[in-house]
């Protein structure tokens, strides 16, 4: 009996491994707002992210500039302003102000239920451009419109049952990691032959491993095949990639671990030596087995 349920609790250890992992990543990860903008604070320079913002910028401000002929050169003028203006810190402020926006939007969609897009709201960065160009007297910079242009990183409506997943993983915080760790280490001590439950518990462990970085690979072909064009899509994977950087990185590190448990128990057995000889009996002189010779 002893046997069975190691061996039951070692089997639902490689389920439980990656959901733990996601659910600690969303409580620490997510549902952090400073932790979430201090991951995305480096994306303002990442070129996707620098060629997005200035493209969704400048697409949304000649509509509004009329100068004839001219219209191509004013938008090649202007699309290598905002390029330019992406380069300084003032981009790298705007930035932050629009992640922790956008970390709001991502809270309500996850946890909540709430709306179904997450987006990147370019109004704070439009403004920096404005205001930069008009310093730098840029031609028609002072006509720039100021508006709520956004960049597309999610769409929840397209998640299926990946939202209902993540919901009820925020929802669960660290507890699965903590039960993690007591199933791991219960299945040891529940068993007959403990080093086998070892190499047991590492194989487990290396196959949750893989099922979270399958997960999280088919969740991010998921993602970015519901977006809405090539800009978005761009910007959106270097979003996900820096945000779930630290899944990966967990499931490397558990693959390792796990290999390393099950390669150490396997090889680190006791070597069965073979029983001692008995001692060998003293021969007797020849004389003494004379008969007649005292």
């Amino acid at each position: 009996m002893r046997t069975y349920l190691s061996t039951a609790l070692i089997v639902l250890l490689a389920v439980l491994t990656p959901l733990s992992a996601i659910a600690a990543w969303a409580d620490l990860e997510i549902g952090d707002t400073d932790r979430f903008v201090s991951t995305m604070a480096p994306l303002a320079s990442d070129p996707a992210v620098r060629n997005a913002v200035a493209e969704r910028i400048t697409d949304g401000v000649m509509p509004r500039i009329h100068v004839g002929q001219l219209q191509d050169e004013v938008r090649a003028l202007l699309l290598e302003a905002v390029r330019s203006f992406a380069t300084t810190d003032a981009f790298k402020s705007a930035w932050m102000t629009a992640s922790r926006a956008a970390h709001d939007a991502g809270e309500q969609v996850l946890t909540s239920g709430g709306g179904n897009t997450v987006t990147i709201d370019l109004a704070p960065v439009a403004e920096r451009v404005k205001m930069q160009l008009v310093t730098d007297r840029v031609p028609f910079a002072n006509r720039i419109p100021v508006r709520h242009d956004d960049i597309t990183v999610l769409r929840a409506n397209g998640l299926g049952v990946w939202r209902d997943v993540v919901q009820g993983l925020v929802e669960a915080g660290v507890r699965p990691a903590v039960g993690t760790v007591v199933l791991m280490v219960s299945a040891v001590l529940l068993a007959v032959r403990r080093r086998r439950a070892l190499i047991g518990v590492g194989l487990s462990l290396a196959v949750g491993a893989v099922v979270l970085a399958v997960a999280v690979a088919m969740a991010r072909g998921t993602i970015l095949g519901n977006l809405p064009n090539d800009s978005d899509r761009s910007a959106a994977r270097a979003i996900y990639d820096v945000l779930t950087g630290s899944l990966r990185t967990t499931s490397w590190s558990v693959l390792a671990a796990g290999l390393a448990l099950a390669a150490g128990a396997w090889f680190g057995r006791r070597p069965r030596h073979p029983p001692p000889a008995p001692p060998a009996r003293a021969r007797e002189p020849a004389e003494s087995r004379l008969p007649g010779v005292s």
